[in-house]
């Protein structure tokens, strides 16, 4: 039997000009992600978990753009303002998104927020050449949804 395909897609930071509060609050949300994700048509059955938006065990649907393409989420990792990890599962592929927060400018409230974003997308091993076609347009997608999301607040003057 041969092995699932596993490829990160993105490894890259991207800077906010947001404090790191606002922008791990506002990333991790999962109601905002049709703002800033161009995929996303909207997010159904949403069932937040936790004191927070986006905490460890929250789920929803991702109902893309792409008809049929519907991919159940879930939230595994919540670290306020540290790390955020949610997985979206559809038929036999497996998406893996991991945010990790730091601080710029010496970590003042009026300073900014690095976004360092890793993708890893597992396919059934006959969808690996598929899966290393797809890697850079994804790539350029999350750089510029994330990039779409730092607009957002940076539009909101959330300093």
């Amino acid at each position: 039997m041969l092995s699932p395909a596993r490829v990160t897609v993105i490894d890259a930071v991207v800077s906010f000009d947001a404090p790191l509060d606002v922008t791990f609050d506002y990333l991790a949300d999962p109601a905002n992600r049709p703002e800033w994700q161009s995929s996303l048509r909207r997010v159904d059955d949403l069932r937040p978990i936790g004191d927070r938006a986006g905490d460890a065990g929250t789920s929803w649907t991702d109902v893309t753009v792409v008809p049929g393409v519907s991919p159940l989420m879930e939230v595994t990792v919540c670290q306020a303002h540290r790390v955020w990890q949610e997985i979206g599962r559809w038929r036999s592929v497996d998406a893996v998104l991991t945010l990790t927060f730091a601080e710029r400018d010496g970590g003042s409230r009026e300073g900014g927020t690095d976004v360092h974003a890793e993708a890893v997308l597992t396919v059934p091993a006959i969808g690996g050449l598929v899966l290393t076609a797809a890697r850079w347009p994804t790539a350029r997608a999350v750089r510029a949804d994330l990039e779409r999301a730092a607009r957002v607040l940076a539009g909101r003057g959330s300093r």
